[in-house]
């Protein structure tokens, strides 16, 4: 069973920007992306192939209390059990980039991001 993964490049520079500009902690933007992604279409194969040449997280930090809430959601999302290996570092970490990218698209194209997500909260 693993306990660490660790981002894309790109998902580490686009969390930093927002963070930097945004003022919200790392963490929380990470799962927020989580959130983005699993209320998305399924994942596509090509998700799963980014590089792991970001920033290293902990299971505990990334979902907590919540780890099993969190696997049922991809679950469901997958229509299929996922072993725990499959689940982490595979899925969440595929729905970490993928929605770090899919967070990038709402700031940029946004006026006001933090209510914009207020507005976003409600859809998922």
């Amino acid at each position: 069973m693993s306990f660490k993964l660790k981002t894309s490049k790109n998902t580490e520079t686009i969390l930093n920007r927002i963070e930097t500009s945004e003022n919200l902690p790392w963490y929380a933007l990470v799962k927020l992306s989580m959130a983005l992604s699993i209320n998305g279409k399924p994942l596509k194969a090509e998700d799963f192939k980014t590089n792991s040449l970001g920033r290293e997280l902990n299971r505990q930090t990334i979902t907590g209390e919540a780890d099993e809430l969190y696997k049922c959601l991809i679950e469901l999302k997958e229509g299929r059990h996922l072993t725990d290996d499959e689940f982490f570092p595979h899925y969440v970490k595929a729905h970490i980039d993928r929605g770090a990218d899919l967070l990038d698209q709402e700031q940029r194209y946004s006026s006001d991001f933090l209510v914009h997500l207020t507005e976003l909260e409600k859809s998922l």
